[in-house]
């Protein structure tokens, strides 16, 4: 599925601790925008019924049945861009921006 790299793991954790969400999951989400531009997201959140669940990094994972197969075999990583300036950024081999080809659905 989707695999959360060490450092971004212990970000999101700390993340959690300091806004309280210990007991939520991580909602990782995309959509593909009208020129097949990808937009992530994600943020703490309860399980629903349909998501799927799982671990990876220490951090349990959610993801709806709609965003699946675009963050199929897509990683989250916590980098420094520039000095001082860290992000998470997604690296998604669906995604035609990161140059690779594009697996997702038709």
């Amino acid at each position: 599925m989707i695999t959360i790299t060490e450092h971004a793991a212990e970000q999101i954790r700390k993340a959690a601790e300091q806004s309280g969400a210990e007991s939520l999951f991580l909602r990782l989400a995309a959509k593909v925008e009208d020129g097949g531009k990808f937009e992530y997201g994600m943020g703490f959140d309860e399980r629903k019924d349909d998501d799927t669940l799982w671990q990876s990094g220490n951090v349990g994972v959610l993801v709806s049945p709609a965003c699946k197969d675009l963050l199929e075999g897509a990683t989250l990583d916590y980098v420094e861009l520039n000095p001082g300036d860290f992000r998470f950024i997604f690296i998604n081999p669906n995604d035609p921006a990161h140059g690779g080809q594009s697996r997702r659905p038709s």
